[in-house]
């Protein structure tokens, strides 16, 4: 082999190394993990991602030099280096190749939805300051941040076995407000205004509400104001645990008019349509036990798309998640490349359709990395359709 394919070999072997470092930090961050044990893990295996291959070309550089040149020097390489870059020549099969597969460009099981989107730098729709802190103050200011960049999202989505009646229901979707207090509480305030103001049918927020303890008492202000005739359905997420007591949350939310769906299941009339309406904060929190029911419609709220397939099992026509953060940060054509999923940002942010459910996942509000590149914060206003509309 002449040193080209060599150099492209290893350039294959570098590859395939963060690759499949990406996807543990990915995998790692769906466990219902304590926040500490994740940490840890996260931080050892980005020391990792680096302190590998350094300890590699300093220990065995003579012998990478002479296959470089073209020379049949692989077997001076020690076994545990020939294993590890096995390892990372089969991270294309076992990551790499499904990544590709499901990117956003190729359409792979993407719902057939609708969407006009709408930006509004939210930053400039008032006279006070959005940014609390120097940390947020800095992060604005790097290239290409669109951190108060709200995107709203009109998405008409088709979801299969949609009761007649349902068809144009809307629903304003929240996901992933994540107050830290870096922003001011005018800019989830703004949000909630935005989405009320289209007059939704029902009001659901998946989770990761609350960061920082003090951010409770804001609650009140930021969520009361939101109408919808069918209610407002709140579940939490795991960002959620990091308060002292998360019932106090869920009881901030209650004062605010919001109903906790968190681990429940209660049966509610939609625009006069017997249905299900379900929580799932696994696995931060218990899954909730689904009830025998005759209901037309089964909606789901989860904070994490990885309930798909516990969605599916159960029946539900539609799944609303979010936690993904659509990325955080999203290449052209290529999509994101990090998302705390079990299966990778195959699901990071969109409309999908896994027979029988639709799974609506909002790319989220905001987060505590105040960075979003071509990642725009959402807000989802989605109306029902029937497949046939």
């Amino acid at each position: 082999m002449n040193g080209f394919w060599n150099v492209l070999l290893f350039l294959l072997i570098l590859i395939g190394h963060g690759g499949l470092h990406v996807a543990i930090y990915n995998r790692v961050n769906a466990f219902g993990w304590q926040r500490k044990t994740i940490k840890r893990w996260v931080k050892a295996f980005f020391i990792n991602t680096f302190a590998l291959p350094t300890l590699i070309l300093l220990t065995q550089h003579e012998a990478l030099n002479a296959i470089i040149r073209g020379e049949p020097a692989w077997g001076q390489l020690s076994a545990w280096t020939l294993t590890y870059f096995g390892v990372c020549l089969a991270t294309w099969g076992v990551f790499g190749i499904p990544w590709l597969l499901w990117r956003p460009i190729f359409g792979l099981e993407w719902a057939d939805a609708k969407r006009q989107s709408r930006m509004i730098d939210v930053a400039k729709t008032t006279n006070r300051s959005l940014l609390l802190t120097p940390k947020a103050q800095f992060e604005s200011r790097l290239p290409f941040n669109q951190l108060l960049e709200l995107s709203i999202d009109e998405i008409e989505l088709p979801v299969a076995g949609l009761p007649e009646k349902l068809d144009g229901y809307r629903i304003a979707h929240l996901s992933d407000i994540h107050l830290t207090g870096e922003i001011h509480a005018d800019y989830a305030r703004y949000v909630v205004a935005q989405a009320t103001r289209f007059r939704p049918d029902l009001f659901a927020l998946t989770g990761d509400i609350i960061d920082s303890q003090p951010c409770i008492d804001w609650l009140f202000d930021i969520f009361s104001p939101a109408q919808a005739r069918d209610g407002c359905f709140f579940i939490l997420g795991n960002h959620d645990t990091r308060v002292v007591d998360s019932w106090e949350t869920r009881q901030a939310m209650d004062r605010a008019g919001w109903i906790d769906l968190g681990s429940q299941a209660a049966e509610r009339e939609l625009a006069g349509v017997n249905s299900l309406v379900v929580g799932n904060e696994s696995p931060w929190f218990e899954r909730p036990i689904v009830p025998e029911s005759d209901a037309e419609f089964r909606l789901l709220l989860s904070h994490s798309p990885d309930q798909i397939w516990w969605a599916r099992r159960h029946g539900f026509q539609l799944m609303l998640a979010g936690h993904t953060h659509g990325g955080q940060g999203r290449l052209p054509v290529a999509g994101p490349i990090l998302s705390p999923s079990f299966h990778g940002s195959r699901f990071a942010s969109g409309s999908f359709y896994k027979a029988p459910t639709t799974l609506q996942v909002s790319r989220g509000l905001g987060g505590v990395h105040l960075l979003r590149l071509n990642c725009r914060p959402e807000l989802s206003i989605v109306t029902l359709r029937s497949q046939s509309s």
